[in-house]
């Protein structure tokens, strides 16, 4: 029961930062961060993937409900959740078992962890800033704001994991 209260805590902290903070912050014009996907990414291996994508989509139409954005964060979200394991799995060696792991830079080390936030990252803002283009006119642009705002958003969840300590997180 206490895991759950800590995932409803961490949700309703994530909504609250994003809407309060991260859609008010534009560097340059381009880079957003996007504080929310932290709680997608610290979704335990563990937690089926019905569950899972559930989880990512109430979390995506909750920022979209007061963002105004007709449903691209719920779907940049879900893209995200289900691409969690195939993403883990493309860096990590054969049989190695993270089925019960917390994604963290504690129990998957810094060098794995690292590659599975940006690549989570980029994944998310591919989908996001292209449901929001609608269209390949200003390439250019559109480039510039899925890296600027990959590496930012980078950052900030690498930074919010970085101050979080559970001592319950198991090493792979």
């Amino acid at each position: 029961m206490s895991n759950w209260l800590r995932y409803l805590f961490l949700f309703i902290v994530m909504v609250l930062l994003q809407v309060t903070i991260g859609n008010d912050i534009h560097l340059f014009g381009v880079a957003i961060p996007f504080f929310y996907i932290y709680f997608i990414l610290r979704l335990p291996l563990s937690l089926s993937i019905n569950w899972t994508l559930t989880l990512a989509f109430v979390l995506g139409l909750t920022i979209d409900i007061f963002s105004n954005t007709p449903g691209m964060n719920a779907l940049a979200c879900v893209v995200m959740a289900a691409l969690r394991k195939p993403v883990l799995n493309l860096y990590t060696p054969r049989g190695e078992d993270y089925a019960e792991a917390i994604p963290s830079i504690r129990s998957f080390g810094m060098s794995l962890y690292v590659r599975y936030l940006l690549t989570l990252s980029l994944c998310f803002c591919v989908v996001l800033f292209l449901v929001e283009s609608l269209s390949l006119l200003n390439v250019g642009r559109l480039i510039l704001r899925v890296v600027a705002s990959t590496a930012l958003t980078f950052l900030v969840v690498l930074g919010m994991d970085s101050l979080t300590k559970t001592g319950r997180e198991k090493r792979l």
